[in-house]
């Protein structure tokens, strides 16, 4: 499809991102339950596979591997869209002002587009961790003893009832480690995704003139390299994220962690540095295909409409 004139605004493109990452979402959220049991259950499984099989044993397909769906989607519209949205936006504008500039509109450096990712998953995280310490706490409750459980219905009821019982605040608790996982995370995935895609676009294989690779297939390559560089640099503080949103927390109860830097310590002190890769792979699989899917839905939605690509 030929490139036309027209152009997505910010809100457009915001709508576009959240809907292709609840497409994402259901196809992978199981590997997010895994993935915040593993790395906040300590050493009772021992490899993704077991913990898959004793989650889905304990509580089922639903109240097991799909606990906490609800707040998977609503993180996509307070995190995913903005994320998605604001980077798609902002390498547009760029293009634009290279092709006013007499430029060639693709002459974008590889850190302008880092430093794109970084302010939109910035951004986007920091508006949408509410959704996301609520996806945390569902994950996660099936796991804890009956007594201990905190018995969330929803999401909505998830959010309301930490604001009025720990207060406002505590729907930001985890704040900074998860707007540090998500600007490393959203560069590596958005930037490098965009500067692979570049790359094969102007190979023989993967060229738009001719190249048997063209299109999807250079889109997979281009997700699945930014998502395994993302997951080692991000993997960390996921680990601290999660660590730190499902403490116990509440009047009278003194919290496991004061902050990023003690949890870091307490953690490694413990568990050794490699707790810091904790769930690892079930992080992996989780990003690659939700990269994938949701990078992809976007781009094809975007051209779809305009004719032009989204990253």
């Amino acid at each position: 499809m030929p490139e036309s004139s027209q152009s997505l605004g910010l809100g457009q493109r915001c709508v576009f991102g959240a809907l292709s990452g609840m497409g994402a979402a259901t196809v992978c959220h199981p590997l997010d339950v895994i993935r915040v049991q593993m790395q906040t259950g300590g050493t009772q499984y021992k490899s993704t596979f077991d913990a898959a099989s004793k989650i889905y044993a304990k509580n089922g397909l639903v109240e097991g591997l799909y606990a906490g769906v609800s707040a998977a989607y609503l993180r996509q519209w307070m995190y995913g869209s903005f994320r998605i949205g604001i980077y798609s936006y902002l390498l547009e504008q760029t293009q634009l002002q290279n092709a006013k500039e007499g430029k060639d509109k693709n002459d974008i450096s590889f850190g302008r587009k880092l430093a794109m990712g970084c302010c939109s998953g910035g951004i986007g995280s920091f508006i949408g961790n509410p959704s996301e310490i609520a996806l945390v706490r569902l994950s996660n409750d099936a796991k804890l003893p009956s007594e201990q459980r905190r018995n969330y219905s929803n999401v909505a009821d998830c959010i309301v009832r930490m604001a009025k019982e720990e207060g406002v605040t505590s729907l930001w608790r985890g704040a900074t480690p998860t707007v540090a996982r998500a600007t490393l995370l959203s560069a590596t995935t958005l930037g490098v995704t965009s500067e692979l895609k570049g790359r094969l676009a102007r190979s023989g294989y993967f060229g738009e003139n001719g190249g048997m690779f063209y299109g999807l297939p250079m889109m997979f390559c281009s997700t699945l390299c930014s998502s395994f560089l993302a997951n080692i640099v991000s993997n960390p503080f996921d680990v601290l994220k999660s660590r730190i949103q499902n403490m116990p927390a509440g009047e009278g109860i003194k919290p496991m962690y004061t902050g990023m830097i003690d949890c870091f310590g307490k953690s490694v002190k413990s568990d050794g540095i490699l707790v810091l890769w904790r769930g690892f792979t079930p992080a992996f699989v989780k990003l690659a295909p939700y990269s994938i899917i949701s990078l992809t839905l976007a781009d094809k939605l975007t051209k779809a409409v305009t004719g032009k690509s989204a990253l």
